[in-house]
Protein backbone atom coordinates (compact mmCIF):
# COMPACT_ATOMS: atom_id res chain seq x y z
CA UNK A 1 0.00 0.00 0.00
CA UNK A 2 1.42 3.47 -1.17
CA UNK A 3 2.00 6.11 1.55
CA UNK A 4 -0.71 8.52 -0.09
CA UNK A 5 -3.22 4.92 0.46
CA UNK A 6 -1.95 4.54 4.03
CA UNK A 7 -2.56 8.19 4.97
CA UNK A 8 -5.81 8.30 2.99
CA UNK A 9 -6.83 4.78 5.00
CA UNK A 10 -6.01 6.87 8.25
CA UNK A 11 -7.94 9.90 7.61
CA UNK A 12 -11.40 8.06 7.00
CA UNK A 13 -10.78 5.91 10.27
CA UNK A 14 -10.36 8.93 11.97
CA UNK A 15 -13.06 10.64 10.73
CA UNK A 16 -15.64 7.66 11.22
CA UNK A 17 -13.84 8.56 15.08
CA UNK A 18 -14.91 11.90 15.14
CA UNK A 19 -18.52 11.25 13.71
CA UNK A 20 -19.24 8.47 16.57
CA UNK A 21 -18.37 10.94 18.98
CA UNK A 22 -20.09 13.99 17.88
CA UNK A 23 -22.53 13.27 14.62
CA UNK A 24 -21.42 16.30 12.89
CA UNK A 25 -23.04 16.92 9.99
CA UNK A 26 -19.86 18.25 8.24
CA UNK A 27 -17.91 15.24 9.14
CA UNK A 28 -21.20 13.04 8.07
CA UNK A 29 -20.87 14.93 4.40
CA UNK A 30 -17.39 14.46 4.38
CA UNK A 31 -17.92 10.55 4.49
CA UNK A 32 -20.99 10.75 2.27
CA UNK A 33 -18.63 12.17 -0.46
CA UNK A 34 -16.00 10.03 0.24
CA UNK A 35 -18.45 6.87 -0.47
CA UNK A 36 -20.46 8.09 -3.33
CA UNK A 37 -18.59 5.97 -6.16
CA UNK A 38 -20.06 3.46 -4.32
CA UNK A 39 -23.23 4.30 -5.21
CA UNK A 40 -22.82 4.70 -9.20
CA UNK A 41 -20.83 1.33 -9.09
CA UNK A 42 -23.93 -0.66 -7.73
CA UNK A 43 -26.40 1.42 -9.26
CA UNK A 44 -24.41 0.88 -12.78
CA UNK A 45 -24.27 -2.94 -12.01
CA UNK A 46 -27.86 -2.72 -11.43
CA UNK A 47 -29.32 -0.77 -14.37
CA UNK A 48 -27.58 -3.45 -16.48
CA UNK A 49 -30.29 -6.05 -16.09
CA UNK A 50 -33.22 -3.26 -16.46
CA UNK A 51 -35.71 -2.31 -18.91
CA UNK A 52 -34.61 0.79 -20.97
CA UNK A 53 -37.34 2.90 -19.59
CA UNK A 54 -35.78 2.75 -15.96
CA UNK A 55 -33.52 5.42 -15.78
CA UNK A 56 -30.32 5.30 -14.43
CA UNK A 57 -30.15 8.92 -12.37
CA UNK A 58 -33.34 7.83 -10.76
CA UNK A 59 -31.31 4.21 -9.53
CA UNK A 60 -28.84 6.59 -8.30
CA UNK A 61 -30.96 9.06 -6.10
CA UNK A 62 -32.52 5.75 -4.07
CA UNK A 63 -29.03 4.49 -4.11
CA UNK A 64 -27.86 7.93 -2.13
CA UNK A 65 -30.55 7.38 0.62
CA UNK A 66 -29.33 3.69 0.69
CA UNK A 67 -25.87 5.01 1.90
CA UNK A 68 -27.31 7.61 4.08
CA UNK A 69 -28.43 5.44 5.62
CA UNK A 70 -25.96 3.15 5.81
CA UNK A 71 -23.30 6.21 7.20
CA UNK A 72 -25.89 6.61 10.19
CA UNK A 73 -26.03 3.29 11.10
CA UNK A 74 -22.72 1.92 10.75
CA UNK A 75 -20.94 0.74 14.01
CA UNK A 76 -16.96 0.56 13.22
CA UNK A 77 -16.59 -1.20 15.98
CA UNK A 78 -18.50 -4.37 14.75
CA UNK A 79 -15.08 -5.60 12.47
CA UNK A 80 -17.59 -5.17 9.19
CA UNK A 81 -16.00 -2.81 6.07
CA UNK A 82 -17.89 0.17 5.87
CA UNK A 83 -17.86 -0.44 1.75
CA UNK A 84 -19.50 -4.10 2.26
CA UNK A 85 -22.40 -2.92 4.70
CA UNK A 86 -22.91 -0.12 2.42
CA UNK A 87 -23.20 -2.08 -1.08
CA UNK A 88 -26.07 -4.00 0.85
CA UNK A 89 -27.70 -0.96 2.31
CA UNK A 90 -27.65 0.88 -1.23
CA UNK A 91 -28.68 -2.20 -3.00
CA UNK A 92 -31.27 -2.53 -1.04
CA UNK A 93 -32.61 1.35 -1.40
CA UNK A 94 -32.74 0.78 -5.28
CA UNK A 95 -34.39 -2.69 -5.12
CA UNK A 96 -37.23 -1.26 -2.48
CA UNK A 97 -37.76 1.68 -5.25
CA UNK A 98 -37.94 -0.51 -8.00
CA UNK A 99 -40.20 -3.26 -6.84
CA UNK A 100 -42.70 0.13 -5.38
CA UNK A 101 -42.57 1.26 -9.16
CA UNK A 102 -43.54 -2.58 -9.54
CA UNK A 103 -42.28 -1.84 -13.44
CA UNK A 104 -42.54 -5.85 -14.16
CA UNK A 105 -45.71 -6.24 -15.90
CA UNK A 106 -48.22 -8.99 -14.59
CA UNK A 107 -47.99 -11.34 -17.54
CA UNK A 108 -44.37 -11.34 -17.14
CA UNK A 109 -44.03 -12.42 -13.18
CA UNK A 110 -46.27 -14.86 -14.21
CA UNK A 111 -44.32 -16.68 -16.70
CA UNK A 112 -41.46 -16.19 -14.56
CA UNK A 113 -43.36 -18.05 -11.86
CA UNK A 114 -44.54 -20.94 -14.60
CA UNK A 115 -40.79 -21.42 -15.58
CA UNK A 116 -39.59 -20.98 -11.84
CA UNK A 117 -42.12 -23.95 -10.71
CA UNK A 118 -41.37 -26.12 -14.00
CA UNK A 119 -37.83 -25.85 -13.72
CA UNK A 120 -37.57 -26.91 -10.24
CA UNK A 121 -40.31 -29.72 -10.07
CA UNK A 122 -38.40 -30.97 -13.42
CA UNK A 123 -34.62 -30.67 -11.75
CA UNK A 124 -36.57 -31.96 -8.50
CA UNK A 125 -37.57 -35.27 -10.54
CA UNK A 126 -33.90 -35.72 -12.09
CA UNK A 127 -31.91 -35.05 -9.56
CA UNK A 128 -29.60 -33.05 -12.00
CA UNK A 129 -29.75 -29.78 -13.63
CA UNK A 130 -32.17 -29.85 -16.56
CA UNK A 131 -31.42 -29.43 -20.15
CA UNK A 132 -33.20 -26.91 -22.71
CA UNK A 133 -34.93 -29.67 -24.37
CA UNK A 134 -36.20 -30.99 -21.67
CA UNK A 135 -37.10 -27.68 -19.69
CA UNK A 136 -38.79 -26.71 -23.22
CA UNK A 137 -40.82 -30.36 -23.40
CA UNK A 138 -42.15 -29.66 -19.75
CA UNK A 139 -43.48 -26.48 -20.96
CA UNK A 140 -44.62 -27.30 -23.61
CA UNK A 141 -42.85 -24.94 -25.95
CA UNK A 142 -40.28 -25.28 -28.86
CA UNK A 143 -36.81 -24.51 -27.90
CA UNK A 144 -37.05 -20.87 -30.26
CA UNK A 145 -39.73 -20.49 -27.51
CA UNK A 146 -37.63 -21.50 -24.74
CA UNK A 147 -35.02 -19.44 -25.96
CA UNK A 148 -37.47 -15.64 -26.01
CA UNK A 149 -39.08 -16.62 -22.99
CA UNK A 150 -35.68 -16.79 -21.27
CA UNK A 151 -34.95 -13.21 -23.15
CA UNK A 152 -38.06 -11.67 -21.48
CA UNK A 153 -37.43 -13.26 -18.08
CA UNK A 154 -33.68 -11.13 -18.21
CA UNK A 155 -35.42 -8.35 -16.53
CA UNK A 156 -37.05 -10.51 -13.63
CA UNK A 157 -33.21 -12.18 -12.48
CA UNK A 158 -31.58 -8.68 -11.13
CA UNK A 159 -29.07 -9.18 -8.12
CA UNK A 160 -32.05 -12.09 -7.33
CA UNK A 161 -30.28 -14.22 -4.68
CA UNK A 162 -30.32 -11.36 -2.07
CA UNK A 163 -34.64 -11.71 -2.09
CA UNK A 164 -32.80 -15.52 0.08
CA UNK A 165 -29.63 -14.36 1.57
CA UNK A 166 -29.65 -10.96 3.39
CA UNK A 167 -25.80 -9.61 3.70
CA UNK A 168 -26.70 -7.37 6.81
CA UNK A 169 -29.36 -8.72 8.85
CA UNK A 170 -31.66 -6.26 10.82
CA UNK A 171 -29.98 -5.47 14.57
CA UNK A 172 -32.97 -7.67 16.32
CA UNK A 173 -32.32 -10.54 13.57
CA UNK A 174 -28.27 -10.99 15.27
CA UNK A 175 -30.01 -11.44 18.46
CA UNK A 176 -32.47 -14.50 17.28
CA UNK A 177 -30.11 -17.70 17.19
CA UNK A 178 -32.58 -19.42 14.82
CA UNK A 179 -32.92 -16.89 12.63
CA UNK A 180 -29.06 -17.32 12.34
CA UNK A 181 -29.11 -21.02 12.09
CA UNK A 182 -31.74 -20.55 9.06
CA UNK A 183 -29.68 -18.20 7.66
CA UNK A 184 -25.85 -20.30 7.68
CA UNK A 185 -28.54 -23.41 6.22
CA UNK A 186 -29.58 -21.22 3.53
CA UNK A 187 -26.17 -20.01 2.50
CA UNK A 188 -24.92 -23.69 2.52
CA UNK A 189 -27.83 -24.35 0.11
CA UNK A 190 -26.83 -21.47 -2.02
CA UNK A 191 -23.40 -22.66 -2.33
CA UNK A 192 -24.35 -26.21 -2.71
CA UNK A 193 -26.80 -25.43 -5.45
CA UNK A 194 -23.94 -23.35 -7.22
CA UNK A 195 -21.83 -26.37 -7.49
CA UNK A 196 -24.47 -28.52 -9.07
CA UNK A 197 -24.81 -25.69 -12.33
CA UNK A 198 -23.69 -26.55 -15.56
CA UNK A 199 -19.99 -25.32 -15.92
CA UNK A 200 -20.66 -21.96 -17.79
CA UNK A 201 -23.49 -21.06 -15.34
CA UNK A 202 -21.64 -21.91 -12.32
CA UNK A 203 -19.04 -19.38 -14.37
CA UNK A 204 -21.17 -16.89 -14.67
CA UNK A 205 -22.50 -16.81 -11.27
CA UNK A 206 -19.25 -16.15 -9.43
CA UNK A 207 -17.84 -13.75 -11.95
CA UNK A 208 -20.92 -11.99 -11.31
CA UNK A 209 -21.93 -11.80 -7.55
CA UNK A 210 -18.71 -13.22 -6.43
CA UNK A 211 -16.09 -11.02 -8.14
CA UNK A 212 -18.28 -8.29 -9.01
CA UNK A 213 -17.68 -7.92 -12.97
CA UNK A 214 -20.65 -7.04 -15.09
CA UNK A 215 -22.15 -9.01 -18.08
CA UNK A 216 -20.49 -7.42 -20.40
CA UNK A 217 -16.72 -8.37 -18.78
CA UNK A 218 -17.88 -11.56 -18.49
CA UNK A 219 -19.03 -11.73 -22.26
CA UNK A 220 -15.00 -10.62 -22.95
CA UNK A 221 -13.44 -13.47 -21.03
CA UNK A 222 -15.64 -16.09 -21.70
CA UNK A 223 -15.67 -14.84 -25.73
CA UNK A 224 -19.64 -15.18 -25.77
CA UNK A 225 -21.92 -12.40 -26.41
CA UNK A 226 -23.57 -10.45 -23.94
CA UNK A 227 -26.76 -11.86 -24.67
CA UNK A 228 -25.70 -15.52 -24.42
CA UNK A 229 -24.13 -14.53 -21.00
CA UNK A 230 -27.20 -12.73 -19.62
CA UNK A 231 -29.13 -16.27 -21.23
CA UNK A 232 -26.84 -18.07 -18.73
CA UNK A 233 -27.34 -15.57 -15.41
CA UNK A 234 -30.99 -16.14 -16.17
CA UNK A 235 -31.05 -20.46 -16.55
CA UNK A 236 -29.15 -20.45 -13.13
CA UNK A 237 -30.62 -17.65 -11.19
CA UNK A 238 -33.85 -19.22 -11.92
CA UNK A 239 -32.49 -22.88 -10.85
CA UNK A 240 -30.95 -21.30 -7.90
CA UNK A 241 -34.68 -20.19 -6.90
CA UNK A 242 -35.83 -23.53 -7.01
CA UNK A 243 -33.45 -24.64 -4.66
CA UNK A 244 -33.77 -22.34 -2.49
CA UNK A 245 -37.45 -21.83 -2.68
CA UNK A 246 -37.69 -25.56 -1.12
CA UNK A 247 -35.70 -24.84 1.69
CA UNK A 248 -37.40 -21.64 2.60
CA UNK A 249 -40.77 -23.57 2.19
CA UNK A 250 -39.39 -26.35 5.00
CA UNK A 251 -38.03 -23.79 7.12
CA UNK A 252 -41.93 -21.58 7.09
Amino acid sequence: MSEKSNHQTLDIHHLWIAYQQNKSIEIRERLIHNYLGLVRLVAGRLAIGLPQHVDKDDLISNGFFGLLDAVERFDPNRGIKFETYAVARIRGAILDAIRAQDWLPVSLRQKAKQYEQALAQLEHKLGRSAQDSEVAAALNITIDELNHLLHQLNAATIIPLEEYVKSEPAAHQQLNPSHNVETEEIKLTLMKSIDKLPEKEKLVITLYYYEGLTLKEISLILKLSEARISQLHTKAVFRLRGSLSRIKSSLI
